[in-house]
C-alpha cells in the first residue's frame, strides 16, 4: 500500500474480529514506529502492548465513565498503552524548556508517534482507534509503569469487522491558507 492510500483509507476502528495479532506483526508495527520524528530525536514515547484479558478489563474500567470506549477496549485484541518519558521532549539538558509550549511538546511527539503507529498497523490490515478519555493514573498503576513515564493515550487494536468509507472531509480551501 502506498503512503497516500494508507493515509486516505485508515479509519478509527472500534469493532474487531475474534482473531489475534501475531507477535511478528506487532514487532513490524513497532519497528516502523521507531522512525516517528521526535524532539531532538529524543524518542521519549513508549508502548506497553497488553493482551492479558484481566488487565484489559481493568483498563476498560478506567475510561472515566465513557462507555463507548469501554466497549471498544473490551472488543480489542491488543491495547497499546502509549506513554512518554517525562521531562525529555521539549526540554534542554538543564531542565529548562526549549520552547514556549513548555511540557506540552511531549504530547506533540506522542501524537506524531500515535499516528505513525496507526498508519503502520493499517498497512498490515490491523484496525486501531486512539482513545484519550482514560484515567491515566489508574492505567499507570494497573500496568506498573516506571515512575518517570506518563500515560498519553490508549490505542485499541484488532482486525476490523468491516471497512467503512471515509467520512466527509473538509476541502483544502477550508483547512489551508496560501499566503
Amino acid at each position: 500500500m502506498d503512503t497516500i492510500e494508507c493515509i486516505k483509507t485508515r479509519r478509527s476502528v472500534r469493532k474487531y474480529l475474534d482473531r489475534g495479532i501475531s507477535r511478528e506483526t506487532l514487532n513490524q508495527i513497532l519497528d516502523a514506529v521507531r522512525y516517528a520524528p521526535s524532539w531532538k530525536n529524543t524518542q521519549a514515547v513508549r508502548y506497553s502492548l497488553v493482551s492479558d484479558r484481566e488487565k484489559i478489563n481493568a483498563i476498560s474500567d478506567a475510561v472515566l465513565g465513557f462507555t463507548y470506549n469501554t466497549k471498544t477496549i473490551q472488543r480489542a485484541q491488543i491495547l497499546a498503552v502509549q506513554s512518554v518519558v517525562k521531562g525529555i521532549s521539549g526540554y534542554e539538558q538543564d531542565g529548562s524548556f526549549s520552547t514556549d509550549k513548555g511540557s506540552g511538546w511531549q504530547m506533540y511527539d506522542a501524537g506524531i508517534s500515535a499516528q505513525t503507529f496507526c498508519l503502520a498497523a493499517h498497512s498490515f490490515g490491523v484496525g486501531t482507534v486512539i482513545m484519550g478519555v482514560v484515567d491515566d493514573v489508574k492505567i499507570h498503576e494497573i500496568l506498573d509503569l516506571p515512575d518517570d513515564e506518563m500515560v498519553t493515550s490508549v490505542i485499541a487494536m484488532g482486525y476490523p469487522v468491516e471497512n467503512k468509507p471515509a467520512p466527509k472531509r473538509r476541502e483544502v480551501e477550508e483547512i489551508a491558507r496560501f499566503l
